[in-house]
């Protein structure tokens, strides 16, 4: 959810389109060469590995300093080396990384087109941008359950002039508008998971099962969290310790402690540990999906862990590292 000014995360920075679809064209290109058996695929994988890490370290300040989140920050921080170790590890020889690169470069091809395609004007009649539909749906699922459970905020236009915003008048008179924004909708988290399934080499009726199982939960558990991000930051039901949380995130508005708390802390969170959750149930369904799990806690760890063993997880027949 976004309350006030703040910005979709790829406006923060002059020219992050642009780069985030270089990396994401550089992956593409070194997926089909390392297909075809060209050693080169290896070498333009890693330097868009170093690249993807430059991108975050890029876009920590935005996420610190702009965006205001903590959880957001740390993994953008966390995000930059571990990048720049997966090009090396690769340029090593250790071509299971591949698997991650495929998905990480469809993840990127999923997300960006809501990003960056405008609307357009066709035979006179104007088409909205993918991200307008997007995020006025959202609002209107979000705008129904805020209904159901008995509130009445005026929908009125959001910070990028889309009819996706809900204003709230306190008792005192103040006026707080929440604004429903693409980060608002999930597409970057239903991003990550068709790349993780695209990616790997398994029968297409499994990762159709593997799709079933975790883009409709993302997609409901974010409405629920968009209505209790609304409702709760509409309403200042948890304003709680001002000083503390202003201080903690740099800002001076009293108003905006309920956002804060709801959406940066109390939702963020959760979040990652949903996020956990529905991968566990994905690869339960996807067993192929186990070498990348596996190849991201050796970036982040250095130690090799068999997660098939214990998760007590279906093995299925699957290329694994050489």
């Amino acid at each position: 959810m976004q309350s006030g000014v703040t910005e979709a995360v790829f406006t923060a920075v002059p020219d992050t389109f642009t780069f985030a679809w270089i990396v994401a064209v550089l992956f593409g290109i070194a997926a089909l060469l390392d297909y075809r058996g060209s050693d080169r695929g290896r070498d333009l994988a890693a330097a868009a590995w170093g690249l993807f890490g430059l991108f975050w370290l890029y876009m920590v300040p935005y996420f610190a300093f702009e965006h205001q989140s903590y959880v957001e920050s740390i993994l953008a921080l966390v995000g930059a080396p571990a990048c720049a170790y997966a090009g090396l590890l690769l340029y090593r020889g250790r071509s299971s990384l591949f698997v991650l690169t495929r998905a990480v470069g469809l993840m990127l091809f999923i997300y960006l087109p809501f990003e960056t395609i405008p609307a357009v004007t066709v035979a006179g009649a104007t088409l909205p941008a993918p991200r307008q539909v997007l995020i006025e749906i959202v609002a209107d699922q979000t705008g129904f359950l805020i209904d159901l459970l008995g509130y009445d905020p005026e929908r009125v236009t959001s910070t990028e002039g889309y009819d996706a915003a809900f204003r709230w008048v306190l008792p005192d008179g103040h006026v707080v508008r929440i604004s429903v924004v693409l980060a608002c909708t999930g597409i970057g988290s239903m991003a990550i998971f068709g790349g993780l399934v695209g990616a790997v080499s398994a029968p297409l009726n499994r990762k159709l099962r593997a799709l079933a199982v975790s883009l409709p939960i993302i997609y409901v558990l974010n409405i629920l969290r968009t209505t209790f991000i609304t409702v709760v930051a509409g309403n200042q039901y948890m304003h709680w310790y001002p000083e503390l949380v202003l201080a903690m995130f740099g800002a001076s508005d009293p108003y905006r402690v309920s956002f804060f708390v709801s959406d940066r802390i109390i939702s963020q969170l959760l979040a990652v540990v949903a996020l956990v959750g529905i991968t566990y149930l994905v690869a339960r369904e996807l067993p192929e999906l186990v070498v990348v799990l596996e190849d991201v806690l050796y970036i982040l760890t250095g130690e090799e862990h068999d997660l098939t063993e214990s998760l007590d997880l279906p093995r299925e027949p699957t290329n694994r590292r050489s």
